[in-house]
C-alpha cells in the first residue's frame, strides 16, 4: 500500500527566528531598504517550496536565501543549496550518493538526501540571492520537463520577492507624504454663519494655545488671540469675503496665553448659500514665525516630497506643479501653470482621471485609484486626489513597473496553473492517449487561439486526434481540416518537416497554403485564416512521437514564454503518451508471460473443469496467483489454487517455481493432497525460495462401488487459503471449512498439515478461488464471502464457463483490485463417458477429517 510522501516546505522550518531572519534576509537580497511584511514574506515563499514539491512530485522542497556573507540559511538541504547558488546553472543530481559533486555533504550523508534537483535565484539585475530546490531520499531521473519547471518556479519566487519590494517602498512613500504635511503644521477651519460655530482641527487649536476642553468655537475665541495692532485689518478681510463670498487671506500674529507671539498665514474660501449670501468660510492656516510667506514655506514641502503634486482651481486650471511632477511629466511648470487640464492632457477626457476627479470635487471626499496614461507618457500612475476649497489638490506616483512586475508574476502563476493542469490531466486517467487528445482544449485560449493535436499510430503515420477553437461557432470548420489536412500536405510542408526533424517550427498561415493543393484542405485553411503557425514536436526519449500545432489569428503574436510553456506542454505530452506505449507493452509481454504458465486444464471422463485468470487493473498485470488441473498416474482428478505472496515480476517467477515443483510432486508420487504440500514445503525449505505462499489442492476419488453409486470423494488439503465452495445440484451453497487453514508454505516444514474427506453428488460443482475475487477496498473479506455465495446461488443453473464469466463479471466487473484464478470442476450427471450436461440427483454430502494424514 502506498502513504502519502512527507513534503518539506518553508513552512516546515524548526523555529520562527529562523524564518524571521530568512524573511529579513530576502528583502535585504531583493534591495528593499525598509524590508516588507514578514508574514506576507513568509507565505509568498511557502506557496511556491509547496508548488514546486507537487508539481514535481518531490518529498521535500527548500528555498535558500544568501547572506551578505554568502551562506545560506539553514534548512535540510542547504549544504547542496550553497552549490547550486553559486553556479549558474541548475545543479541536477540523480543519485547523491554517487555524485562527487555532493556525497560528502551532511544531508548526502545523513540519508535525508538520496537526490535533488535545485537552480539559483537569479535578480533581474543578474546578482544570485539563493536557490530553490526539491529532494528527496531515495535516487531519482530528473527529466528536462523537471528543471524547465523548477526554473520556472524559480524565476516566480524572484518575480515575487522583488514585487513585495516594490509595493513596501511604495506604502513608505506614502508615509513619508503624510509625515510632510504633518511637519508643514497645517490646521483647517469651518466657520458656519447661521449658526456661529467655529469649527477648528487640532493642529489649529494648538496653534492658537487652545485645547479642546478651552476653545469655544466661536469667532470672539479667535479675536481673543489676535494681537491687537492686527485685529481690525483681519477682521475687515473676514468682512470683505463674506459681503462678496469671495477669497480670504491674511497674515496676522498670534498672542498665544504664555505671551509667545506667533505668525500665523490664513486662507479661506466664502462658500453660498441656498439665498446667494455667504453661508460658510473654509479655510486653513499655518505657523509662518520664521518665514514669513506662506508659499515659500508650501513650496519647500512639496519640493521636498518624493512624489509627483499639482493644485488645480475650480476651473481645472494648474495653479502649482512641485519638480517631482515636472519630472514624471515630462513638461516644465511654465508650460503648465495657467492651462486647463483637459486641454493640456486631452487623452484624460472621459477618462479614469476624469470620472475620479470630478467625483471628489463633486462629493467632497478625497479618491483614490490607479489609472493608465497613454503615449507620450505611457505609463500607470497612483494617484491620490482630495477636495480644496481653491480646488482639487493630486499627489501620484508611477506604478508602472510595479505593474509589469505583479502582470509578470500573474502571467508565471497562469502558467504554471495551465502546467498543472496538464500534469493533472495525464496523471490522473488510464487512457493516456485519450487525456492527450484533450490537450488542445487547455492550451486554447491560454496560449493559442486553436490548436491541433497530432500522434503517430502504431504503423508509423501521424494522425490528428485533437482540436480546440476559442471561437466555438470555428470548431466544426477546425475538425473537418483536421480530418484532412495531413493527407493533403505534402512532404515539403512545415508541419511535415517539423514531424520529420524533430524540431520546433514557425511560420505563417500563408505558407501551408502555398504548399497545398486545391482541395478541400486549402480551403478549410483559408476560411480558418491563421497568420502565425508554431508546431511542437511531442519528443521522448530521443524520437518524435507526435506534434503541437498552434494557430494564432490576425493581430496576434506569439511570445517566447508562451510559446516555451507550450513546448513544455508537448514534451509532457509526448512522455505520458510514450509511458503509456511502453507500459502497455510491459503488460502485454507480463501478462502473455503468465497465461504462458497457466495451462488449459485436462478433460477427464466423469467431470468438466474450468479456469479463469484476470489480472489486477491497476497493479504491473503479473502476480503470483495461479491455478492447475491434472491427472495422476492412479487416474484421480487434482485441483490445485495458489498465491505468492507479492505482486511484481518475482512474485510470478515463484508462482511458476512452486507451480511446477507441485505438478512434479504430485504426478511421480500419486500421493494424496496433504502429501503433496508437505512435499513442497520441504522442497521449498531445501531450494531455500524465500518465498512465501498460500495454496488448496482437491483430489477428485472413486471407487467402483462410488461410480455405481454415482458419488465422488474429494480429498482436500489447505495450506492458509481460502476454503473451497460447493454448489451442489440444488443450488445450495456449501462452505466446507471455516475461514482458518493450516499454515502458508515456506513458514515451516515440519508444521502439522491435515486433509479433509467430503462426499459429492453427481451434479455437483467445486470452486476454488484467489482472494481477488472478493475482497474490495471499501469492504472486508466476510462481506466479500457473503456477496460471493450470493451471487453463486443465482448462477448455479448456468453452464460452467458462462457462470465464471459471469461470476468476474459481478463481483469485480472486470477490473479486479487484485489478481484473480478461479479453478472449478462440475461433475457429470451420467456414468459412462463425458457427455457435456449431465448428472444424478443430490446425495447429501458428508465431510470427514483425517488429522492424522
Amino acid at each position: 500500500m502506498n502513504t502519502p510522501a512527507h513534503r518539506t516546505t518553508a513552512a516546515d522550518r524548526t523555529s520562527a527566528a529562523r524564518a524571521e531572519d530568512l524573511l529579513r534576509l530576502a528583502g535585504d537580497q531583493v534591495g528593499d531598504p525598509d524590508r516588507p511584511s514578514l508574514e506576507a514574506r513568509g507565505v509568498v515563499l511557502d506557496r511556491l517550496t509547496e508548488l514546486a514539491v507537487r508539481v514535481l512530485r518531490a518529498d521535500g522542497g527548500q528555498i535558500s536565501l544568501l547572506t551578505d556573507a554568502r551562506t545560506a540559511a539553514a534548512g535540510v538541504a542547504d549544504s547542496l543549496c550553497t552549490v547550486t547558488a553559486a553556479g549558474t546553472a541548475p545543479l541536477v543530481v540523480a543519485d547523491a550518493r554517487t555524485d562527487d559533486r555532493v556525497r560528502d555533504l551532511p544531508p548526502v550523508t545523513s540519508g535525508k538526501v538520496g537526490s535533488y534537483l535545485g537552480v539559483p535565484l537569479v535578480r533581474h539585475d543578474g546578482g544570485t540571492i539563493g536557490a530553490l530546490c526539491v529532494f528527496g531520499p531515495a535516487a531519482r531521473e530528473w527529466t528536462d520537463a523537471d528543471v524547465a519547471t523548477l526554473r520556472q518556479l524559480g524565476e516566480s519566487a524572484v518575480t515575487e520577492l522583488e514585487l513585495s519590494a516594490l509595493v513596501h517602498r511604495y506604502e513608505a512613500d506614502r508615509l513619508r507624504w503624510g509625515l510632510a504635511i504633518d511637519a508643514a503644521g497645517i490646521g483647517t477651519f469651518d466657520w458656519d454663519l447661521s449658526t456661529g460655530r467655529l469649527a477648528w482641527d487640532e493642529p489649529l487649536i494648538r496653534m492658537f494655545g487652545y485645547d479642546a476642553e478651552t476653545f469655544e468655537e466661536s469667532i470672539e475665541a479667535f479675536n481673543v488671540r489676535l494681537h491687537p495692532d492686527d485685529l481690525m485689518r483681519v477682521t475687515d478681510l473676514l468682512q470683505a469675503c463674506i459681503d462678496t463670498c469671495g477669497e480670504y487671506d491674511a497674515e496676522y500674529r498670534v498672542v498665544r496665553p504664555d505671551g509667545e507671539t506667533r505668525w500665523v498665514h490664513a486662507r479661506g474660501r466664502g462658500i453660498p448659500g441656498p439665498d446667494g449670501g455667504t453661508a460658510r468660510l473654509l479655510g486653513a492656516a499655518y505657523d509662518t514665525t520664521g518665514v514669513r510667506e506662506a508659499a515659500g514655506m508650501v513650496t519647500r514641502v512639496l519640493e521636498a516630497m518624493p512624489a509627483g503634486f499639482y493644485n488645480l482651481d475650480r476651473d481645472w486650471r494648474f495653479t502649482h506643479i512641485n519638480a517631482e511632477a515636472e519630472r514624471l511629466l515630462g513638461r516644465g511648470r511654465e508650460d503648465l501653470l495657467g492651462k486647463v487640464l483637459w486641454d493640456a492632457w486631452p487623452a484624460a477626457n472621459d477618462s479614469d482621471f476624469e470620472e475620479n476627479y470630478r467625483r471628489a470635487v463633486r462629493t467632497g471626499l478625497p479618491v483614490s485609484f490607479d489609472a493608465y496614461y497613454p503615449p507620450p507618457l505611457n505609463g500607470w500612475y497612483e494617484l491620490r486626489a482630495w477636495p480644496t476649497p481653491d480646488g482639487l489638490s493630486v499627489y501620484f506616483l508611477e506604478v508602472t513597473e510595479r505593474r509589469q512586475v505583479q502582470q509578470q508574476a500573474e502571467r508565471a502563476a497562469e502558467r504554471l496553473a495551465l502546467l498543472a493542469r496538464v500534469s493533472a490531466e495525464l496523471a490522473n486517467t488510464v487512457d493516456v492517449v485519450a487525456a492527450t487528445s484533450r490537450l488542445p482544449g487547455i492550451v486554447v485560449p491560454a496560449l493559442a487561439d486553436f490548436c491541433v493535436l497530432t500522434v503517430m499510430g502504431p504503423d508509423g503515420h501521424p494522425r490528428d486526434v485533437g482540436t480546440w477553437h476559442v471561437d466555438p461557432a470555428s470548431r466544426p470548420l477546425l475538425a473537418r481540416y483536421a480530418e484532412v489536412r495531413l493527407d493533403a500536405m505534402p512532404i515539403t510542408a512545415p508541419v511535415a518537416r517539423a514531424l520529420h526533424t524533430g524540431e520546433p517550427a514557425t511560420f505563417s498561415g500563408a505558407e501551408v497554403l502555398d504548399v497545398l493543393p486545391p482541395g478541400p484542405a486549402r480551403e478549410l485553411l483559408a476560411l480558418l485564416a491563421p497568420s502565425t503557425e508554431v508546431a511542437l514536436p511531442l519528443r521522448a526519449r530521443g524520437r518524435t512521437i507526435g506534434l503541437l500545432t498552434l494557430l494564432y489569428s490576425a493581430g496576434h503574436v506569439p511570445s517566447a514564454d508562451d510559446i516555451a510553456v507550450a513546448q513544455d506542454v508537448a514534451d509532457r505530452a509526448g512522455l505520458a503518451l510514450d509511458n503509456a506505449r511502453l507500459f502497455s507493452a510491459q503488460q502485454q509481454l507480463a501478462e502473455g508471460l503468465q497465461r504462458s504458465l497457466l495451462t488449459e486444464p485436462p478433460e477427464p471422463d466423469h467431470a468438466e473443469i474450468a479456469v479463469r485468470y484476470l489480472p489486477a487493473a491497476e497493479a504491473a498485470r503479473v502476480g503470483g496467483d495461479w491455478y492447475d488441473a491434472f491427472l495422476q498416474p492412479g487416474g484421480t482428478t487434482m485441483l490445485v489454487i495458489g498465491d505468492v505472496v507479492g505482486h511484481d515480476t518475482e512474485a510470478a517467477a515463484a508462482m511458476g517455481q512452486l507451480r511446477g515443483l507441485l505438478r512434479g510432486i504430485a504426478t511421480y508420487s500419486d500421493a494424496g493432497p496433504v502429501e503433496v504440500l508437505r512435499g513442497l514445503d520441504a522442497s521449498m525449505t531445501t531450494l531455500e525460495t524465500r518465498t512465501l505462499a498460500t495454496a488448496a489442492i482437491a483430489r477428485f476419488e472413486q471407487t467402483p462401488d462410488e461410480l455405481e453409486r454415482g458419488v465422488t470423494r474429494m480429498r482436500w488439503a489447505n495450506a492458509g487459503h481460502l476454503p473451497p465452495l460447493v454448489i451442489n445440484p440444488d443450488g445450495t451453497v456449501a462452505e466446507l471449512a471455516s475461514w482458518r487453514g493450516d499454515l502458508l508454505l515456506g513458514v515451516d516444514a515440519d508444521a502439522r498439515r491435515r486433509e479433509s474427506v467430503v462426499t459429492l453428488d453427481r451434479g455437483a460443482t467445486v470452486l476454488l478461488y484467489t482472494d481477488g475475487l472478493i475482497e474490495r477496498r471499501d469492504a472486508d473479506l466476510d462481506g466479500g464471502m457473503v456477496r460471493l455465495r450470493d451471487a453463486l446461488i443465482e448462477l448455479a443453473d448456468l453452464p460452467l464457463d458462462e457462470m465464471l464469466d459471469e461470476l468476474l463479471d459481478r463481483l469485480v466487473h472486470g477490473r479486479p483490485d487484485d489478481d484473480v484464478a478461479l479453478v472449478a470442476v462440475r461433475l457429470h450427471r451420467q456414468d459412462g463417458p463425458r457427455p457435456a450436461e449431465a448428472g444424478p440427483n443430490r446425495v447429501p454430502p458428508t465431510v470427514a477429517t483425517d488429522p492424522a494424514a
